[in-house]
């Protein structure tokens, strides 16, 4: 049996050996045919497939192997500024693993799924309340999604007035599927400036505001971490030349219990459950990004609605300004139960708490890594912030150094280069479930490799030493990317 050596482990295909396999399957008991009968030719391989032959303890050893070295929220530190990597509560996944639940076939009549409805709308109505938000859509399946709904709405609700608007403004420090779910709309972006405290420069918003803008998309708070001070008169602006204010709600676990979006002056905003209401994230599983908007925009939801009519709910197609459906069901419907569950777990004040301890966490570790990397703007952050390795850079060591230092001292790095506005950028999201205990051993290894850049910086610039692979050639991986294995010495 082959067995993994230090800092390296095997493909599944090196461990492949002629006539191994991991079943054991009785003789069939049917009939059997060959395919050559059934299918055209054209649709039949000339070869067999090259897959792995190996034994079940082999797969068993290998993914067992692969899994050990996985990084993630249950077993470490994950401070991803922007994608709000934080600890997902066990009682969620237990209530999304309910039999009624996990079973629960999508296409299930309505008489027989009362409690998924239910949940659905109560789900909706919960989103609502805490973002000022007077209807919710939980049907977009990912914070993109949700994006790219909104701005269908938008889009709808200027038609149906007979506008036809074809820009939409976005301020330089936007994430990325901000642009990309307008463009894939069908309106150009317009890219507004940052003053330089991270906040929107209104002399160019006021420049580009006009009757063919259909919307201006921001993030509240910024991607700075900052709240924007001006929001309100930002959607006084955007509203007296008829534009629509929509809110990227992936930051919204830092407001979420202090102020809503609504009450702020958006007309629409999503949300993204990972980041604020502890549904799993990542490794491409479903996701879910609920869209919120105001009453104006409430013929264009996605089909169909769910409703309550006296003590009984139902999924409304009956929409005929609709922008129609988004996916092929309802919603990703174990991401909606998860969420329900910490809502009802936490209670008010323990999601106001989300956001104060977010919040104080993330001032922390602003105020302990100030004197050793520049600051991207003054004052206070919001549950995020974002810090320069810009002196570092002087010395020969670049914010990608420094993440990759990070993972020989057992730290997933902070999200690197982003925002796009700030050099050097590190962006650092502690999250409100971390200790001071972390936050500190976290600190203190950023302090040390700031240290390592004026006295060693070699080390830094070896590392990641402990890694199963070192540093890969990530441009030559995007532009180049090999997607077929080919056996060793045969390349």
């Amino acid at each position: 049996m082959p067995t993994a050596r230090p800092g390296y482990d095997k493909l599944i295909f090196e461990l492949s050996r002629p006539g191994r396999h991991a079943h054991s399957l009785p003789e069939c008991d049917v009939p059997v045919s060959d395919p050559a009968q059934l299918l055209p030719a054209q649709h039949l391989r000339a070869t067999a497939a090259e897959l792995p032959e190996v034994s079940e303890v082999d797969v068993i050893r290998h993914y067992s192997r692969l899994s050990q070295m996985n990084y993630g929220v249950d077993t470490h530190f994950y401070p991803l500024g922007s994608c709000t990597m934080k600890y997902n509560p066990k009682i969620n996944e237990d209530m999304a693993r309910l039999p009624g639940f996990l079973r629960l076939h999508p296409l299930t009549p309505a008489d027989a799924s009362q409690g998924a409805l239910q949940l659905m709308h109560e789900l909706a109505l919960d989103l609502a309340e805490v973002s000022g938000m007077d209807h919710v859509s939980l049907q977009p399946a990912a914070g993109a999604q949700g994006e790219l709904a909104g701005v269908l709405m938008i889009r709808a609700y200027h038609l149906a007035r007979g506008e036809r608007r074809t820009k939409v403004l976005i301020p330089d420090s936007a994430h990325g599927t901000n642009p990309a779910s307008t463009a894939l709309a069908g309106f150009s972006v317009v890219e507004l400036k940052s003053e330089a405290n991270g906040d929107v420069d209104l002399l160019d918003l006021e420049r580009h505001l006009g009757p063919d803008v259909a919307a201006f998309m921001i993030t509240q708070p910024n991607t700075l971490g900052l709240f924007e001070s001006k929001i309100h008169q930002i959607t006084e602006m955007c509203h007296a030349q008829g534009v629509q204010v929509y809110m990227d709600g992936a930051n919204f676990n830092a407001i979420l219990g202090i102020t809503r979006p609504g009450d702020l002056g958006f007309d629409v905003c999503h949300f993204n459950l990972h980041k604020t209401f502890t549904t799993p994230h990542g490794g491409g599983g479903p996701g879910s990004g609920p869209v919120g908007i105001k009453d104006h925009l409430a013929p264009f939801l996605p089909t169909p609605v769910v409703v309550k009519d006296g003590d009984e709910y139902a999924l409304d197609w009956s929409r005929p300004q609709s922008i129609g459906k988004l996916q092929a069901f309802w919603g990703n419907f174990g991401m909606l139960v998860r969420a329900w569950t910490y809502i009802r777990t936490m209670g008010p004040d323990g999601l106001r708490a989300v956001s104060d301890n977010a919040v104080l966490n993330a001032n922390y570790v602003l105020r302990r890594l100030e004197d050793h990397y520049d600051r991207s703007a003054p004052g206070p952050c919001m549950h995020e912030c974002v810090v320069s390795a810009r002196r570092q850079k002087k010395l020969g060591i670049t914010a990608m150094d420094i993440a990759k230092r990070l993972l020989d001292l057992g730290f997933y790095a902070p999200s690197t280069y982003f925002p796009l506005i700030v050099e050097e950028a590190l962006m650092i999201e502690p999250t409100e479930t971390e200790s001071k205990e972390t936050l500190d051993e976290f600190c203190d290894a950023m302090i040390q490799i700031a240290r390592e850049a004026r006295e060693n910086p070699q080390i830094i610039l070896d590392a990641p030493v402990t890694t199963p692979v070192r540093r890969l050639d990530q441009t030559g991986a995007a532009r180049q990317p090999r997607l077929k294995w080919t056996p060793p010495g045969k390349a």
